[in-house]
């Protein structure tokens, strides 16, 4: 049973020589019990170094200490009566959090509100906020990061700051990281273990940077592809995004705050960022509260049920109100609704936004206000808030309740990983890069690999004697990397070359090649940009003697992220030119789409022998596209988007409303180009007698290995509401799972499911169940054809 311990500051004010013989003696004691060793503290050996170089007068610092130095002692006994490391109670937090807070001055919760930006203040102004008391600092590592949390600690009540950076697919700013898939890449394996082990993997390295933080993950949702960071996201569906979004927060934070291998996530960027007017980042979204609530809050909710413990307040606005200022999404919706105990974070610079590009606000005073008052706890960047928000309290436009909320939210997550008593996270020395940790990324590599098309069963290519390999990006590790990387982001670590390991899709072609003696020709054919050179003839000279031709397409860093949005999908520069001259050539030709988002190219899609997706594959993506050409592993990613037919269809995400006017484009087709769930193997899949118990609320499908190769399927169950008092999708995920099939094998597959997919927002924003006629479908993929549909009364 836990134990609660209750402090009264007024037993614990001493002098500071008592508080200094207090120390010495709780410290000594112990280190005679054996038992305390593996698990001692950091902060029992550094309080005593703090209390000889504290001046007399700084009594709170000292209260502070022995009520750490007492409740660690406690906790201690509790732990091992109980068999382990327990985490600190509740009302132990609490007790911890107000006593502190009492002790600050107005200025010090100022500060802790602030997270400052190291690459951009630089060293000696780093240290200054530090010793202000600021609450935390992003993109800073190693020796740096320790110097700051040092100033810190000297300053006044020495609060620990929290290290924050953008760790999105793998601890990527780091040049000798292992780079995962991008989120979107990983989201095509539809696999929760792929998510986690991601997080898992992340959040070691980055703790052995010394850090705490993650801004990961990316719940927004990829609906209109034009929009510059779809890469960063889980896709179109927000089920989807919501199981792998909670995957990834267990992964990163464990089961326990306060271990040294696990760190916080950040759900980001809330709330529908990616719903912007024209995908014009940052701007006004076409969003009521009632579709807030019901396509793009649950993302949010699993991630919080994981226990996500902070959220990222997303840039742009619902209304012309911007987010930062909103506090219906903030506070009613956030933590009312959506049960939020965590503290929450502007994105860059949010604060001064609404001052300098939203003008809802007057003066950086107002935009303090404006931000504090909507629940914002921490402001990432916007330093003058600092200087505001003081001036405001003391002039009454600010009640300093305000930011006593605030500082609370962000201590209690302090306490909670106990950052109080271990400032620093130690890791697991070594495994930056590690081969364990590069395993993890060529296993989410290979299971993101999804075969679009593969017509005479082109693929996998066998008894071939030349293989023509043409691109550039066959042969850019940048490209295959996608976004936050040390190459995307070089400031936190200057510009460098690629540090391998890694393999592009070349070296992955060139090394099967050595291995089963055929020969590899590269030519990079013209660049991905209209700027870069190109020779496409020579690209077809090396290509005449081959017996197939691999021809990798896509985009490059200068057309995706943030502040990147594209009104084009097609592709750029001369590659469909390369493309239809490689066609006429009538070699048997493999597509690889190397990518950040879908592209338009139905072009390719209708005419090209077989197709692979790859989007971002990170540092091994080149090794598995090979093995899937290959037939070293057997394709089984899924889409997790859909692909339009062109820039003018966008968006074309299939859990649509219904109600267009005859459905139909006069000069485009209705339907996406590759729907959300599509992708196929080298063995077919036939599914037979769905069965529905709209009782017991189960539902299950018979599905077969029709090939000659073990593969493995995704089977998704999707639901639609027949008639509802507000307009429902056309069809929505409710339920998927990946089944393992030898050839020849059947295997019923069954489905609990769940309760709430049955229930709908209704116009007055409440959550509600209306008994009533809904179809249920299962099946292959979103497309019609794939999907075995039943109609049942659920009462």
């Amino acid at each position: 049973m836990k134990r609660t311990i209750r402090f009264s500051t007024q037993r614990v004010r001493q002098t500071s020589e008592k508080s200094l013989r207090q120390s010495k003696k709780m410290s000594e004691n112990f280190s005679e019990n054996p038992c305390n060793q593996p698990k001692r503290l950091f902060f029992l050996d550094f309080s005593i170094v703090f209390a000889k170089f504290s001046p007399l007068p700084r009594l709170p610092f000292f209260s502070f200490a022995c009520i750490m130095r007492v409740f660690h002692a406690r906790c201690q006994n509790d732990s091992r009566q109980q068999g382990g490391f327990s985490m600190l109670s509740n009302e132990a937090i609490h007790q911890q959090v107000e006593t502190l807070l009492s002790q600050m001055t107005l200025e010090e919760k100022a500060a802790q509100m602030v997270q400052v930006p190291y690459t951009v203040v630089g060293r000696e102004e780093a240290l200054r906020w530090a010793k202000l008391g600021a609450g935390s600092f992003l993109h800073v590592l190693g020796d740096d990061a320790r110097e700051v949390q040092q100033a810190a600690l000297h300053s006044r009540l020495g609060i620990p700051v929290l290290f924050g950076i953008d760790a999105i697919h793998g601890h990527g700013l780091n040049d000798h990281a292992t780079i995962f898939p991008s989120q979107l890449s990983c989201a095509c394996a539809w696999d929760k273990d792929i998510a986690r082990e991601m997080g898992e993997v992340t959040a070691r390295e980055v703790a052995t940077d010394g850090l705490h933080w993650t801004f990961s993950p990316v719940l927004c949702l990829g609906r209109d592809t034009r929009w510059g960071r779809v890469d960063e996201t889980f896709g179109e569906d927000p089920y989807l995004a919501g199981e792998l979004g909670e995957a990834i927060v267990r992964g990163y934070q464990g089961d326990d705050l306060s271990d040294g291998e696990h760190i916080l996530a950040c759900a980001k960027h809330y709330i529908g960022y990616g719903e912007a007017v024209g995908a014009r980042d940052a701007c006004d979204t076409e969003m009521t509260y009632r579709r807030l609530r019901e396509t793009f809050l649950p993302p949010f909710e699993k991630a919080f049920r994981a226990g996500c413990a902070t959220v990222m307040t997303a840039y742009g606005s619902i209304d012309g109100t911007p987010f930062t200022a909103d506090e219906k999404s903030m506070k009613a919706i956030l933590r009312g609704d959506a049960g939020f105990d965590g503290f929450s974070v502007t994105d860059w610079n949010n604060c001064h936004s609404l001052l300098t590009a939203q003008h809802v606000a007057a003066d950086m005073p107002e935009a303090s206000v404006l931000a504090a008052k909507a629940g914002n706890d921490m402001m990432m960047t916007s330093l003058g808030f600092y200087d505001a928000a003081i001036d405001a309290v003391r002039s009454g436009k600010l009640d300093e309740a305000v930011l006593d909320d605030a500082v609370r939210h962000i201590l209690t997550v302090k306490c909670r990983m106990n950052l109080l008593a271990q400032p620093e996270k130690s890791g697991r020395p070594g495994c930056i890069g590690c081969e364990e940790h590069q395993q993890a990324a060529l296993r989410a590599a290979r299971k993101s690999i999804t075969l679009l098309k593969n017509d005479a069963h082109t693929l996998p290519l066998t008894s071939v004697r030349r293989v023509a390999v043409i691109g550039a990006s066959a042969d850019d590790i940048r490209a295959q990397y996608g976004d936050w990387t040390y190459f995307t982001h070089p400031k936190l670590i200057p510009n460098r070359p690629a540090v391998r390991p890694y393999v592009t899709i070349r070296e992955g072609i060139e090394v099967i090649g050595a291995q089963e003696n055929f020969e590899v020709a590269y030519h990079r054919g013209c660049g991905v940009l209209p700027s870069d050179s190109d020779n496409i003839p020579g690209a077809v000279a090396a290509c005449r003697n081959a017996d197939a031709i691999v021809l990798v397409v896509g985009d490059v860093y200068a057309q995706y992220g943030e502040t990147k949005d594209r009104a084009d999908l097609a592709l750029s520069g001369r590659q469909l030119e390369l493309y239809r001259e490689l066609r006429a050539l009538g070699i048997p030709l493999v597509t690889v789409l190397l990518s950040s988002k879908p592209l338009a190219i139905p072009e390719i899609a209708h005419s090209t022998d077989a197709l692979l997706c790859a989007f971002n594959g990170g540092m091994f993506g080149g090794r598995a596209v090979a093995e899937a050409i290959f037939g070293r592993l057997n394709p089984s990613g899924r889409l997790p988007i859909s692909f339009p037919h062109h820039s003018g269809q966008v968006p074309v995400y299939y859990n649509h409303l219904p109600g267009w006017h005859w459905g139909h484009y006069s000069d485009l087709p209705a339907e996406p180009l590759f729907t959300f769930g599509e992708g196929i193997g080298y063995a077919p899949f036939v599914y037979r007698d769905l069965a529905v118990d709209a009782d017991a609320l189960t539902l299950s499908v018979k599905v077969r290995n029709a090939g000659d190769i073990a593969g493995e399927e995704t089977v998704q169950v999707y639901l639609r509401d027949c008639v509802c008092e507000v307009m429902q999708p056309v069809k929505q995920l409710i339920a998927f799972r990946k089944v393992l099939l030898q050839p020849g094998e059947e295997q019923e597959v069954t489905f609990h499911l769940d309760r709430t997919a049955f229930t709908y927002i209704n116009r007055a924003e409440e959550r509600v169940f209306a008994p009533g006629d809904f179809m249920l479908m299962a099946g292959h993929s979103a497309k019609d054809e794939d999907l075995l549909k039943e109609t049942v009364w659920v009462g």
